[in-house]
């Protein structure tokens, strides 16, 4: 596709960036077009890039309901947490615009290119507002932030270490008064003190897709997540399982009252069939 230049001076930058300090004088587009997708409720989804396995869960199942509901994904198409979100929110259905730090014609990381192929093939959008062929320096991270906070109606912390750089978004959020939500997690867990932190600072908690409509003003039964299926009764109890928030091996065996040789069975068909994936020590999650 082909890079679309739209300039503040021709009134083209959209108007949610318009208002916001600092606004870009430039983007570059390349997609959708970002004016529709920014009419939409919007939503950033950011957090830490070492993601763990409790990160990896909540990004994926928050995303998924705020795809289902008609919400557009933002973020940053990094490591982690951002790309998780992209896939979520494309598994799902939905739309999603990744803002880059570095010009379109050089996607970063470039592990996900693919990635970047299906937000474009599914009408979502890449945007930047650096030029092809330009370097990137740390401050493009940073000053990024700003676009993805700026283009959302609100921003949502899934897991963040205490001095995780993705508090800069959360940062620019409140200065541009964007509302701020977060995941609470393991109080002993390093990468949940980023999101704890912002709670305790006046974050608005996160538990369920719920509390993220609410915020946004939208019905609740709009984005209720429904378990996976399976014509397989068997399979069927597992997911509800996994799908109540049961990971561990030991309490799905039990909670299934399955034999263990059935048990294991009814695992390994669910993940060649690719609707769980393991998660190391006997630890399972949905798709």
């Amino acid at each position: 596709m082909n890079i679309h230049k739209i300039t503040l001076s021709t009134s083209d930058v959209p108007e949610k960036l318009r208002n916001i300090p600092t606004p870009p004088k430039q983007l570059f587009v390349m997609g959708c077009n970002v004016n529709e997708l920014l009419l939409r409720p919007c939503i950033t989804i950011v957090g830490s890039r070492k993601v763990s396995a409790y990160g990896r869960i909540v990004t994926t199942q928050l995303t998924e309901g705020l795809a289902k509901a008609g919400l557009v994904i933002i973020s940053g198409l990094a490591l982690g947490v951002d790309s998780i979100s992209h896939m979520s929110a494309l598994n799902a259905g939905g739309q999603t615009i990744a803002v880059l730090p570095c010009g379109l014609d050089r996607i970063y990381p470039t592990r996900h290119r693919e990635l970047a192929r299906r937000i474009l093939a599914q009408g979502g959008a890449l945007v930047s507002e650096y030029p092809e062929d330009s370097d990137i320096y740390p401050s493009n991270f940073i000053a990024r932030n700003r676009l993805e906070s700026g283009m959302s109606d609100a921003v949502l912390v899934t897991e963040a270490a205490e001095k995780s750089g993705t508090l800069h978004t959360a940062r620019f959020a409140l200065e541009q008064g964007k509302d701020v939500l977060a995941v609470p997690g393991n109080i002993t867990s390093p990468t949940s003190a980023g999101t704890n932190n912002l709670i305790k600072s006046g974050a608005t908690p996160v538990t369920s897709v719920n509390d993220i409509l609410h915020v946004f003003g939208l019905a609740l039964s709009a984005a209720t997540p429904r378990p996976p299926t399976s014509s397989d009764p068997h399979e069927q109890l597992v997911l509800n399982l996994l799908f109540s928030g049961i990971y561990g091996g030991s309490e799905l065996l039990k909670g299934s009252k399955l034999a263990v040789s059935l048990f294991n069975q009814t695992l390994t068909m669910l993940e060649i069939r690719g609707q769980i994936r393991p998660l190391g020590n006997n630890r399972w999650g949905l798709q």
